[in-house]
């Protein structure tokens, strides 16, 4: 069973490779493109539920 969190990174994986491929021309760019995107990905979910909890309460 997967939560919403381990959901997220499995998405955020496939869409960083996705544009690492499609938005670079060099393996290497492909590389350093796609880790940043996913870190993109993954810093903007965990800010975003910290502000959704800080409204909450």
């Amino acid at each position: 069973m997967l939560t919403h969190f381990s959901a997220m990174l499995i998405f955020a994986l496939c869409v960083s490779v996705v544009f690492g491929i499609t938005q670079r021309a060099e393996p290497k760019m492909m590389i350093r493109f796609g880790a940043f995107c996913f870190t993109l990905f993954v810093g903007a979910v965990i800010v975003l539920s910290w502000a959704m909890w800080a409204i909450k309460h």
